[in-house]
């Protein structure tokens, strides 16, 4: 039997309600101003803290997306309670969400562990993490029915995430798909200085530079806690011919809370 991962976050990260749920995330995308899109959105970056915070920015991305047709969504998020080396992915069943499961394209899954030694199955990767799940109600909204394929970062090293670009993009010859790279920015700095910070890597997104944003972490320039996801992001747009990167915008939990003494940073991206 294929396994269902069912949620961990609903009710407390976001709306456990499915009509409240749908509400809160049409609130946020009519919030939104409406742009004309000269072109195809192949891959896009939002944040991952619970939707009080951060809904209102990955709405931002979301909006870019509604109505779109994919043949499958890769959504790409960093491990934040389980160590473990290279690419963890759920290569069959489904994800529960209050809005519905979303199926995992099987087929593509399987294609990308045959790829790469890197990925393999770490069930435990999945179970508590949260930054694949809260990207879900959005993409639920946004597309409607789709299928997709979960990818945790273990780790989020260079060479880790060129692996990765290389393997989602030889795995999907054929098929069109979104890439979705799941990240907040820095944690729990003082306003200014997250701005700072923040203000590093969001040059780096604008200007679709994956090598720039991971020198950048290493060198401490900058934080993320999913700067691997978002370079797999850019990495993946780019091999398939995204020639447009837009920063939609960029806000941190002091923006929500008025408590600008210790925030966290979150960017909506996307790539055409």
């Amino acid at each position: 039997m294929d396994a269902l991962r069912k949620s961990v976050i609903a009710g407390s990260w976001y709306p456990g309600d499915p009509s409240v749920l749908r509400r809160d995330i049409e609130s946020f995308l009519n919030s939104v101003p409406d742009t004309e899109s000269a072109g195809v959105v192949v891959a896009i970056i939002a944040p991952h803290a619970g939707y009080i915070y951060s809904g209102q920015v990955a709405a931002y991305a979301y909006k870019s997306i509604c109505g779109n047709n994919y043949d499958a969504v890769i959504v790409v998020g960093p491990s934040h309670r389980v160590a473990f080396s290279g690419v963890s992915i759920f290569s069959s069943g489904g994800y529960e969400t209050p809005l519905g499961i979303v199926p995992v394209d099987k087929e593509l899954a399987i294609q990308i562990k045959k790829n790469s030694k890197l990925v393999s199955d770490i069930p435990a990767a999945h179970l508590q993490e949260h930054s694949i799940e809260i990207q879900l109600p959005f993409l639920q909204y946004a597309l409607g029915s789709f299928s997709f394929v979960p990818l945790v970062m273990g780790d989020q090293q260079a060479d880790t995430c060129q692996e990765l670009a290389r393997t989602i993009y030889a795995s999907a010859q054929g098929r069109k798909i979104l890439i979705v790279g799941s990240s907040d920015l820095s944690h729990f700095h003082s306003y200014n200085k997250a701005a700072q910070f923040d203000g590093v890597a969001l040059r780096h997104l604008q200007d679709s530079d994956a090598a720039g944003l991971l020198d950048s972490l290493a060198s401490g320039a900058t934080e993320a806690c999913g700067g691997g996801p978002m370079a797999v992001a850019m990495l993946v747009a780019s091999k398939m011919g995204a020639t447009e990167a837009r920063v939609l915008k960029y806000a941190n939990s002091g923006d929500v809370t008025g408590d600008k003494s210790s925030v966290v940073g979150y960017a909506a991206a996307v790539y055409l």
